[in-house]
């Protein structure tokens, strides 16, 4: 695709215009130049995103297709931009409220994001720090009119956001906040920061920061009482949003529409047969014992665990180098720029799961992968490893990182904006477990750390379409036959049959009914992936290469899932 192409241009005009209505996301995505700006959340703001996807899609249907490469990224920015005025149309972005993924979060981590080495990078820092309480008021109007309309977000939702607020807004500094009890408020720890990085800031700059740090984290402390005041009273009681709500975001997460009752069913095969895997590998491991005394003595074995919140970071950083080091040339052509991927803790009230975030658009920030400690200091690896395969390389860094570097190929909106949860969640379940096929996981203990992740995985697609559409149990099955799934039933379940602690997985749910449709795409995508390299080696035979694959999957950039199976299905 020549990159003065009319779909290309448009493109570049639509990621332009969206950074400046939507400068949070910008951040998140890479998209520099407006780091110094805040999103505006309000009806008003919403509306005014809408009209410019609808204006774009009305430009994109008179643009002619050259080649093979403007069909595709056509199809791209159609399918993403139809299903934003969609979800705009049903109401949904005016209960955008959950404890992983809404604005709430958004604003906060869009500082974990910002450059802070130079003066400058600090005054823009202050100028965003400013705008924080604006952001904020912006999300309460849009909620108040959602509330107004009857179009609200779940009871659930709001006490789980409401307790990340309080961490955020100082409320909860002295404890009872589920692991970080104590923590200095986030907005704070800036100013700290700021006085620890030897940039020589004059003391105005540092005086109006930590009034703004203050400002900030009152606003986030305001949002809270604003929830439990005004909010909550008109929250709904229904944890599950329905089968017709439910397809509507599986399509946005997934970018493919789904047989449910299908998938569902899978679901329940792909937990048993991992299920089986987990016990033959832990006889391996000690002969004898059950998967669960294997875990426990894997949990508690010394000479697989790493003590320190800084040891760890250290540990995951040499992991990630390593990786990468071992798979370039290999297995994967790794660019320069793509070979730097920093490892980072997390800081404290965000989502209890490590989360990646990709590089800049000119690698000015790098990747990132980021590991919430929730209050431990004590790190078991035998589950770590295939976990930093997942959010880094061959992962989620990977796939991000490279497609930021396609500029000559690959339009902006593709490069920043596009693809869907089932392309990247799946892809990074999936390079776990090429990681063990490559022969990256020979050590018994962490090949069932791979496969506790793929089972938990599983978990998800069972729980989350049961809870959703409330969906029995089949009656087969030994835990709670014929039962409706109910959030009460899902946890016992997820805690004893995903294998992970009890705390994690208690956020896990709360995390699946606030994101219907998302906790599925991981082993929804990893499906796709799976099935058309199964089809393309069935397709060339002795011929098949396997690096080459890889190369020409991840060199179409992101996209649905549907589109994905369609495309792969020509290489």
């Amino acid at each position: 695709m020549a990159t003065g192409s009319g779909v290309h241009r448009l493109a570049d005009r639509y990621v332009e215009r969206f950074a400046a209505l939507d400068p949070v996301t910008a951040s998140g995505e890479g998209i520099g130049g407006h780091d110094h700006e805040m999103t505006d959340w309000s009806p008003e703001g919403c509306e005014a995103r809408a009209d410019h996807d609808r204006a774009t899609l009305r430009e994109l249907a008179t643009i002619d297709i050259t080649d093979d490469a403007d069909r595709i990224a056509t199809e791209v920015l159609r399918e993403r931009l139809e299903l934003g005025i969609e979800e705009h149309e049903a109401g949904e972005r005016l209960r955008d409220l959950r404890v992983l993924g809404s604005n709430v979060q958004a604003v906060r981590m869009a500082f974990d994001l910002m450059p802070r080495d130079t003066l400058h990078d600090w005054e823009v820092v202050a100028e965003r720090m400013a705008l924080v309480p604006q952001g904020l008021a912006s999300i309460q109007d849009g909620l108040s009119e959602g509330a107004r309309r009857g179009v609200v977000a779940a009871r659930r939702q709001v006490v789980g956001t409401v307790a990340q607020t309080d961490v955020w807004g100082g409320v909860a500094s002295s404890g009872g906040d589920g692991g970080d009890g104590g923590a200095r408020p986030f907005f704070l720890t800036l100013v700290d920061e700021l006085d620890a990085s030897g940039v020589g800031a004059p003391a105005p700059l540092r005086a109006r920061l930590e009034e703004l740090a203050t400002r900030a984290t009152e606003a986030y402390a305001a949002l809270g009482r604003y929830l439990v005041d005004e909010y909550l009273p008109h929250a709904a009681e229904a944890d599950g949003v329905g089968r017709e709500r439910y397809t509507l975001y599986s399509r946005d997460f997934n970018g493919i529409t789904l047989d449910l009752d299908e998938t569902y069913a899978w679901g329940w095969d792909e937990l048993h047969r991992i299920e089986h895997a987990m016990a033959e590998v832990a006889e391996r491991i000690i002969p004898g014992a059950t998967v669960d005394e294997v875990i426990d003595h894997l949990e508690h074995d010394p000479t697989r665990t790493i003590e320190g919140v800084d040891e760890f970071r250290r540990w995951n950083q040499d992991l990630l180098d390593s990786t990468v080091a071992a798979l370039d040339g290999v297995h994967f052509d790794i660019p320069e720029p793509v070979k730097a991927v920093e490892a980072m803790i997390a800081p404290p009230g965000g989502p209890a799961a490590m989360y990646y975030t990709g590089p800049a658009e000119d690698f000015s920030r790098p990747g990132r992968t980021w590991y919430p400690t929730l209050g431990r200091t004590s790190f078991p690896l035998w589950g770590e490893v295939s976990i930093c395969y997942h959010e880094g390389v061959p992962g989620h860094h990977l796939q991000i990182a490279q497609v930021r570097y396609l500029a000559d190929s690959l339009t902006r909106f593709q490069r920043t904006l596009a693809g869907t949860s089932g392309h990247a969640e799946g892809w990074a379940l999936y390079a776990e477990r090429l990681m063990g096929e490559l022969g990256f996981l020979e050590d018994p203990a962490f090949e069932l750390g791979m496969l506790r992740a793929q089972a938990m995985r599983a978990v998800r697609v069972v729980v989350d379409i049961g809870m959703h559409l409330q969906l029995r149990i089949p009656a087969h099955e030994r835990y709670a036959p014929g039962e409706v799934w109910t959030p009460e039933l899902a946890l016992p379940f997820v805690i004893e049959r995903s294998k992970f602690p009890e705390d994690f997985m208690a956020s896990e749910v709360d995390r699946y009914l606030g994101l219907p449709g998302q906790a599925i795409s991981y082993k929804v995508g990893e499906r796709v992936w799976l099935q058309a390299r199964d089809d393309a080696r069935a397709r060339h035979g002795s011929e098949f290469d396997l690096k080459e694959f890889h190369r020409a999957a991840l060199d179409l950039g992101p996209m649905g899932l549907a589109q994905l199976a369609t495309e792969l299905a020509r290489l």
